[in-house]
């Protein structure tokens, strides 16, 4: 069987779907609010966004920013939002919750598991945040989820890879694992060389300037000064193509 690697999109608005689109990507974790990490995005979004693509959909199931230690109530959002989602045309689910003491928060993500099926569920970057590599892993593995999304227990995937690399090879086709953060054309050909991953996260952002004229240097809606106000990240459609093609050329390199 011809390898084929894969590549997911991170995005948090319509114009970032139709780019990562256009830009061949197989599919796109639909977020919003990337500046935290993401989140779930409203259900507008979803059904625009199911819409708008024929490529396949992750919704972020995330009910807000900071730690992933999670209150009943914030559980049972969670809960509501996978049933959203399902119910908008989501293809899959992304999740992560985890206990105070660094571990995986087996039994509530074996019931977001359950809840999402027959979607595929991704465990988000919350592994990154664990104890223990290995032994998170496998709790993330008796979960149910597909896939796990990792930078390697580090700020940006390229300086976790070599980590990445053997959570590949424990994982033994048990689970996929996905390399994200950090990742884009300049790097993603060490990532596939140490890694072995066959699919891969990234947003493949550029900075987009605001079209407004007039700007109030005195307000900032975001609630601090590093936040910008009158510009943001946008998926790039070249940047995707790019990337795209350089994974055409590892298929095509390995025949």
């Amino acid at each position: 069987m011809e390898k084929k690697y894969k590549l997911e999109v991170c995005v948090d608005s319509i114009q970032s779907c139709l780019a990562a689109q256009a830009g061949g990507a197989d599919r796109i974790e639909l977020c919003d609010n990337l500046f935290e990490g993401g989140t779930t995005p409203s259900a507008g979004m979803i059904s625009l966004a199911r819409e708008q693509l024929n490529l396949k959909i992750q919704v972020i199931i995330r009910p807000r920013g900071g730690d992933f230690l999670y209150s009943d109530l914030e559980f049972e959002i969670m809960k509501r939002d996978i049933e959203t989602a399902k119910k908008l045309g989501a293809d899959g689910v992304v999740i992560g919750i985890l206990n105070a003491d660094g571990t995986v928060d087996i039994k509530r993500s074996e019931e977001l598991v359950a809840l999402a099926r027959p979607l595929s569920v991704t465990f988000h970057r919350a592994y990154d945040m664990t104890k223990d590599p290995f032994q998170s892993l496998e709790e993330v593995i008796s979960t149910g989820a597909d896939r796990l999304l990792t930078s390697g227990m580090m700020n940006e995937a390229p300086d976790g890879a070599q980590l990445i690399a053997k959570l590949v090879e424990k994982a033994n086709d048990r689970i996929i694992i996905m390399p994200g953060a950090g990742i884009n054309k300049d790097n993603i050909r060490d990532m596939i060389s140490i890694t072995g991953a066959k699919e891969y996260h990234l947003t493949g952002a550029s900075l987009q300037e605001s079209k407004m004229s007039y700007r109030n240097p005195k307000v900032f809606m975001g609630g601090l000064p590093d936040i910008p106000e009158f510009e943001r990240f946008v998926t790039d459609e070249k940047r995707i193509r790019s990337i795209v093609s350089i994974l055409e050329k590892q298929v095509q390199d390995k025949r």
